[in-house]
């Protein structure tokens, strides 16, 4: 499915892993390209409340003048948000790592090698705690953005003990040109072994990924892909 640009895929699957807070997705507001941006919002929070629950109530925040953050009623987390048009210019939909539990104040650790990792990439903000407070110290992350392959991400630390990590319930998608790309991201993110199938794997933070072709779409029409797939964990793609 495609929002403003945007391209989120969704897949049904067993009840082994549900969506939680950890990845979410921020939603921007721009009265400078929307002509009735805080309207937009409004009508899309009532959406997504309808049967949800709300984390965040919908209000005046020092971040922005009109923010709300909900879980829908499928479990997935959006941060609603009225930006600031004299701010610089940032897409619709953005996801937003929030890492507590075990990565509890990695946000920067993880965002250093995913900029390493990745070609295209640039750091845009990062903003310290700059005391200690809560579960976070000075250096923790108490938000920052850059870019992926161009794609956009944001990350922080959460300040509090939350009782949710990142789960399989939501993972990031990288289409890869051929076969020496899937290996070299494949080998720089994967830290999980046991969590290898298909195509997924896990990071030293417990992020989820899916390293696939870009022409994964034609390859599962190939008889017996399938089948093939579901017996791989890193993606071999001379053998679909």
């Amino acid at each position: 499915m495609d929002i403003d640009g945007y391209t989120l895929t969704l897949i049904n699957a067993g009840d082994e892993f549900s969506p939680t807070p950890a990845i979410n997705f921020f939603v921007n507001f721009d009265p400078s390209v929307r002509d009735d941006a805080r309207g937009d919002l409004d009508r899309l929070w009532a959406k997504l409340t309808d049967g949800g629950h709300v984390l965040m109530d919908l209000g005046s925040y020092p971040h922005s003048q009109h923010y709300g953050w909900v879980a829908d009623r499928f479990g997935v987390n959006w941060q609603l948000m009225l930006t600031d048009p004299t701010g610089d210019s940032r897409p619709m939909i953005i996801p937003n790592l929030m890492f507590c539990g075990p990565a509890q104040n990695k946000a920067a650790e993880a965002a250093d090698h995913y900029l390493s990792v990745f070609p295209d990439s640039r750091l845009a903000h990062r903003v310290p705690y700059g005391q200690a407070t809560g579960r976070v110290t000075p250096e923790s992350v108490v938000f920052s953005d850059f870019q992926l392959y161009g794609e956009w991400l944001s990350a922080m630390d959460s300040a509090v003990d939350q009782p949710f990590t990142f789960t399989e319930g939501l993972s990031l998608s990288v289409n890869c040109r051929d076969q020496a790309e899937i290996d070299r991201i494949w080998e720089a993110l994967s830290a999980v072994p046991e969590s290898e199938v298909c195509g997924w794997c896990k990071d030293s933070w417990g992020v989820s990924w899916q390293i696939v072709p870009e022409n994964m779409d034609e390859l599962m029409t190939r008889p017996g892909a399938y089948e093939t797939m579901m017996g791989m964990s890193r993606i071999v793609i001379d053998r679909l």
